[in-house]
């Protein structure tokens, strides 16, 4: 017997039908794949040994980028994780979602063509642990089971990372997520495959504390004799040459937090560090399970950060700034049925995510979905490789951060502040990489600076014409 019911109009919008609906199955049970997709909070680029930091210790993160797809220009759309997170999840930009801080809840129609939410119906078992860091009432409904959680902020000490309690003991986050991961890995039904979201809070600083970084005890002596290199570009020149109310502002307040004095530097890069190599101590014991468990052949990891991190740069901290520092991010595609190990330099984002995993799952992606499916790339192929450009921005008004918006393509970055339109920035990424020299009030730049506002101006046209 066939039922016959009205079809929302959000599901006319993403390209979905009653004879065709996403969530039809391209391939058996015995074809498709597990997925694990780790998301690390404040995780600049290179901040893994892989990358070619020589001080840090990431040895799961190195194999699976040595062994499988390491993207080398990974960027997040909106550098703030809020914004980011609902732009992994949806896999739109945030001028289409128009998801941040203080802006209500995620919209119902955007939670519904999340990639949790679809893959669900597609037949996978679906967890989620860790830092959610998207308001919606129904999280329990996006998942078979999950756990939302962050940094206890009623805490103003270590507490903040350690109240999670396992048995009779209070843990680190990170461990007590890694946890929760084997749990679910162990307990999964086996006639699914299963897509697990692990959302680690490292590295991210605990804001309201006066020790900034705090890692499991059994990393205390780690980089305890390692001396850190300043940061580049972090003179008073390279301060200066920011808009006051960017100097003023709260990367200029965090740095005054972390990175003001050599001391304090020093002692918050290592516990920055240290949180890093904490979620690698627990990537490795997950990994031990999946081969316990008979199933890491046929087991996809994704490791993405969900947005850069100024480590004392133009004497700054945190992100949400258009520089690359804060854009930046590592991501890594490991498949144990095509190890293929290659380094790819085309430039990936946060809203690939989820249409990657639609790629390994099988499962046809909603056609507004923005971003590319990146799951051919372990099969020798280049499906990003005809990105050309993107744009950046952070939506956020707030004092404190200065809104921004810019356009990226190979050779060149454009962006202003919204409420300060008068002031540009150009930057020659093949001459300048560092973004050192603006060229924005340059004249024989103004052409290219008239070209890439207008490329931004359609960019940002076609994303809002594109709303639910």
């Amino acid at each position: 017997m066939k039922v016959f019911q009205l079809i929302p109009v959000w599901i006319l919008a993403l390209g979905l039908s009653v004879q065709n609906p996403i969530y039809s199955l391209a391939q058996g049970k015995s074809q498709r794949p597990n997925i694990i997709f780790i998301l690390t909070d404040d995780h600049r680029a290179d901040a893994m040994g892989f990358a070619g930091n020589k001080i840090i210790q990431t040895p799961e993160m190195d194999k699976l980028a040595k062994e499988g797809i390491y993207f080398k220009n990974a960027f997040v759309t909106t550098p703030i994780c809020a914004a980011s997170r609902a732009s992994i999840l949806t896999g739109l930009y945030e001028r289409t979602h128009l998801y941040t801080f203080q802006q209500g809840n995620l919209k119902q129609g955007y939670a519904d063509m999340s990639y949790p939410a679809l893959l669900k119906k597609a037949g996978y078992y679906t967890g989620f642990y860790g830092k959610f860091g998207v308001e919606y009432p129904h999280f329990n409904t996006l998942f078979d089971e999950g756990e939302n959680y962050d940094r206890n902020t009623k805490y103003k000490d270590r507490r903040g990372y350690f109240y999670k309690t396992l048995g009779q003991d209070t843990v680190h986050l990170t461990r007590y997520t890694s946890q929760k991961a084997m749990d679910f890995i162990s307990k999964a039904p086996t006639d699914k495959p299963f897509c697990l979201s692990l959302s680690f809070s490292a590295p991210h600083a605990h804001d309201p504390a006066l020790d900034q970084y705090f890692w499991q005890p059994e990393l205390d002596t780690m980089y305890q004799h390692v001396t850190i290199p300043p940061p580049i570009m972090s003179s008073d020149a390279d301060f200066m040459a920011q808009p006051e109310y960017v100097r003023k502002g709260e990367n200029r307040t965090r740095w005054l937090w972390r990175f003001d004095t050599p001391e304090k530097y020093q002692k918050s890069v290592k516990g920055y560090y240290r949180m890093i190599s904490g979620v690698d101590l627990e990537i490795g014991k997950i990994r031990k399970l999946l081969v316990a468990k008979g199933i890491d052949k046929n087991t996809i990891i994704i490791l993405m950060g969900d947005n850069g991190y100024f480590l004392g740069e133009r004497q700054f901290a945190d992100k949400w700034l258009m520089y690359d520092q804060s854009l930046r991010v590592p991501m890594i595609i490991y498949d144990p049925r095509n190890l293929k190990p290659r380094v790819i330099k085309d430039e990936v984002l946060n809203i690939d995510i989820a249409p990657t995993i639609f790629g390994f799952a099988g499962v046809k992606a909603p056609n507004a979905w923005q971003g590319i499916n990146l799951a051919n790339y372990t099969q020798s192929q280049a499906p990003a490789k005809s990105r050309l450009e993107f744009l950046c921005e952070h939506l956020w008004k707030v004092d404190i951060i200065a809104s921004s918006e810019g356009y990226r393509t190979k050779k060149w970055k454009y962006f202003r502040y919204r409420d300060d339109l008068k002031h540009e920035e150009l930057y020659d990424l093949l001459r300048d990489p560092m973004e050192k020299n603006n060229l924005a009030n340059q004249e024989k730049y103004q052409s290219v600076l008239v070209e890439m506002r207008k490329k931004m101006g359609q960019k940002i046209a076609r994303l809002e014409a594109s709303r639910l």
